[in-house]
C-alpha cells in the first residue's frame, strides 16, 4: 500500500513539474483542505459543551474548505438530526 501512495505522490510531482497551472490548483486544494481541518478543529473546542462533534477526516475537511460555512452548517445539521 505504502508503494502505490509513493509512486502516486511521485507521478503527480511530476505532472505539475511539467504543467505549472496544475501545481497552483493543488496548492489551492490543499490550503482550503488544510484550513477546513482548522475550522472543524476550532468549532470542535466551540461546541464540545453542546455535545456537537464533528470527526476531522478527508472527507470533512474538504467539505468544509470547499463550501466554507455551508459546509459547516451542512455536516453540523447531519450530525445533529441524522445521527
Amino acid at each position: 500500500m505504502q508503494q502505490i501512495i509513493i509512486v502516486a505522490v511521485v507521478c503527480i510531482v511530476l505532472m505539475a513539474l511539467f504543467h505549472l497551472p496544475a501545481l497552483k490548483w493543488m496548492s489551492t486544494g490543499f490550503v482550503k483542505i488544510v484550513i477546513g481541518a482548522l475550522m472543524l478543529f476550532f468549532l470542535n473546542i466551540l461546541s464540545g459543551s453542546f455535545g456537537l462533534h464533528i470527526p476531522i477526516n478527508f472527507f470533512t475537511a474538504t467539505t468544509v474548505g470547499f463550501l466554507g460555512l455551508p459546509g459547516v452548517v451542512a455536516l453540523s445539521s447531519l450530525h445533529l438530526f441524522v445521527i
